[in-house]
């Protein structure tokens, strides 16, 4: 299921495609059209992209079968962007997410990015949320950087503590 914060899902949706409190389901047909049952219409990935930017909590869901399809349609929407301009991810850093991929540590590092994605939000939140009229300089850059670069320390610690109380025990991660 996307985040969340708007427009409440339709409550017309019914057995295993039931729709969740505040929750809009997009319907995914065969011939890869998108269906947004809150608005009875035919939706594009820029449709979800604009959604996605707004907050709006939804899932998507095979028309037939039902399944969950969101995390599907997301990561085309990532592919579009990624092909289509400047690249968020360089070809090592997607070579090292796929080497994550089966091995022990997979379920580790979901959590661990999600982790650094959500304290990387709050701080431009922070940011954002300077009023246009007071300067931002250039020491407040270094404070801001330097909360996020702890909350990051923060993180790695918690992420090894966890890596210890499973037995897991790598070169890289210090003893205390």
């Amino acid at each position: 299921m996307a985040t969340a914060r708007k427009k409440p899902a339709s409550t017309d949706e019914t057995s295993a495609g039931e729709a969740k409190p505040g929750l809009r389901i997009l319907k995914k047909y065969p011939n890869r059209r998108l269906y947004d049952t809150q608005t009875s219409s035919y939706i594009t990935l820029a449709d979800v992209k604009r959604m996605v930017l707004e907050g709006i909590a939804f899932e998507v869901q095979d028309a037939k079968t039902h399944d969950d399809l969101t995390r599907a349609i997301l990561l085309q929407i990532i592919l579009e962007e990624e092909t289509g301009g400047v690249p968020m991810f360089s070809t090592s850093s997607l070579a090292q997410i796929i080497r994550f991929y089966g091995g022990a540590m997979q379920g580790v590092m979901g959590g661990l990015l999600e982790r650094q994605m959500q304290a990387f939000t709050d701080m431009q939140s922070r940011f954002t949320e300077q009023p246009a009229s007071i300067p931002f300089p250039p020491e407040a850059w270094t404070g801001l950087m330097g909360g996020y670069a702890e909350q990051s320390k923060t993180l790695m610690n918690q992420w090894q503590e966890q890596l210890k109380s499973a037995g897991v025990i790598f070169p890289f991660v210090p003893k205390k």
